[in-house]
């Protein structure tokens, strides 16, 4: 099975992300718009036990942070991704690296660049039109984040809730 570490941002900010994902994201019926923690891994539901485990040790120690968004952004030349640029934190790059070293066996294909991606898979012209458009305009956005969640992908390809984890002592 597939498994995934991610964060779902409030519905407002949701909202807003679907508003693009719709016609930029062929993921949109897949996955509702997240902020990935650990990109997707196999493992069996045995391997996941302990991990999960684990996953309940570090959502313990770390607190409620805040996600903040300003722009959007691109990662091209390296692919036609569109996303919410998400500021950095202290407390979020510590949460990604903690997840992350948990798997340690497992490469990260790229640098931990927090985001939300609003489009994919787009043509070159498309990326360059879309992104022409909207890279000017403000994403003004802050919230707290108080939990992150272990997904699963179904046989259909989208994903789903194995567990929640908050954050901070409970």
């Amino acid at each position: 099975m597939k498994f995934g570490v991610v964060i779902f941002p409030s519905k407002k900010l949701q909202d807003l992300a679907n508003s693009y994902r719709k016609r930029y994201d062929p993921h949109y019926s897949l996955i509702t718009p997240h902020l990935t923690l650990k990109n997707a891994f196999e493992a069996t539901e045995q391997d996941v036990v302990p991990f999960a485990e684990k996953l309940r040790k570090i959502a313990s120690n770390t607190n409620a942070f805040t996600l903040k968004t300003t722009k959007i952004s691109s990662f091209q030349p390296v692919n036609n991704v569109i996303y919410f640029k998400v500021e950095p934190t202290e407390e979020l790059t510590k949460l990604h690296n903690e997840i992350n070293q948990e798997f340690s066996e497992q490469n990260l294909e790229y640098a931990f660049v927090p985001h939300i991606t609003i489009g994919q898979k787009l043509s070159n012209d498309e990326h360059s039109d879309v992104y022409g458009s909207l890279r000017m305009k403000r994403f003004d956005h802050e919230e707290t984040i108080d939990r992150f969640h272990l997904l699963y992908q179904l046989e259909n390809g989208s994903w789903t809730v194995y567990e929640t984890f908050r954050l901070g002592k409970e």
